[in-house]
């Protein structure tokens, strides 16, 4: 697998002075959509999700502050999901899309809901993979161990931020994939390694401060009480053996959206998308059909 292709790009400035990457791929008058992905990654969950929906249609995607070729938030604290989505509607502002699509990995689930709460008037949908409504560190592997010894990692990195950085980059794709593989964090048999290597390569060269504080930030984040009041066309699409966020927390944030489509991918896992595309190409097509035939009525 390679990095994502664009037809255009450019950055943005965040307010308070971030500059914010964005590629833009395909065209045609049909819904635009934005890929919002989860902690850590710069695109490998749509390594094939992309250029399948860019035949036709604008796809915009984008790297959170600190992540990919954007560059590290210049104030660290204001680091978090609100922000993300603000930068949400900078890119679309800077690319000329004046109203899309939202589509999400993971902590993208939180970032196009929050996106939702500040813009609905220029969602057209919103496709929620593998993600929750928020507090992702409550539930992790279906237990809040994350969400208490965070605070204490977080404050260990920030008093040792060089031996930090320096081991953060230590474990090889290789190794790292042989174990994700054995403890079932991926699909060993579906997800292709070299996809996986793509992803650990992004994650191990960040500044670890960075990826723990937005970490952190997710699990204090909530979107909950939106749901009940999203009116757009809503996929929301759970993967069997997800141990990030198991696929109870999807069903649950599906029942709370008025007529969402819920949709579970058998043995997959939290990476999902890249393990079984196909599949899910035809369930963003069919719910991408219904934000179209929205638009029309």
């Amino acid at each position: 697998m390679t990095e994502l292709s664009y037809d255009r790009t450019g950055f943005v400035r965040t307010a308070d002075g971030t500059r914010v990457f964005w590629g833009l791929r395909g065209e045609g008058d049909r819904a635009p959509v934005v890929l919002c992905d989860g902690i850590g990654c710069d695109g490998f969950v749509w390594a094939y999700l992309q250029p399948y929906l860019a035949r036709h249609r604008p796809v915009l995607h984008w790297h959170y502050r600190g992540h990919g070729r954007s560059g590290p938030p210049h104030d660290p604290g204001a680091l978090g999901i609100e922000s993300l989505a603000a930068d949400l509607w900078l890119v679309c502002e800077a690319a000329g899309i004046l109203r899309a699509a939202l589509l999400g990995h993971s902590m993208g689930v939180q970032v196009a809901l929050e996106a939702w709460r500040t813009r609905p008037d220029a969602t057209l949908g919103l496709g929620l993979l593998c993600g929750s409504a928020g507090r992702i560190t409550q539930t992790f592997h279906g237990t809040d161990v994350l969400d208490q010894w965070l605070p204490r990692i977080v404050e260990l990195v920030e008093r040792h931020t060089g031996a930090a950085r320096a081991l953060w980059g230590r474990v090889s794709p290789q190794v790292a994939y042989r174990i994700a593989a054995a403890a079932g964090e991926v699909d060993g048999l579906s997800i292709r390694e070299e996809d996986f290597h793509h992803y650990w390569e992004h994650v191990s060269s960040m500044d670890p401060d960075v990826f723990l504080r937005l970490l952190r930030a997710a699990g204090r984040h909530s979107a909950e009480d939106l749901l009940p009041s999203i009116t757009v066309p809503t996929l929301v699409v759970a993967a069997e053996r997800d141990t990030f966020t198991p696929p109870e927390l999807a069903r649950r944030m599906a029942e709370r959206i008025p007529q969402a489509v819920f949709r579970v991918i058998e043995r997959g896992s939290h990476a999902a998308p890249v393990e079984q595309p196909t599949l899910v190409e035809r369930w963003v097509d069919e719910w991408l059909e219904q934000v179209e035939g929205a638009e029309t009525a």
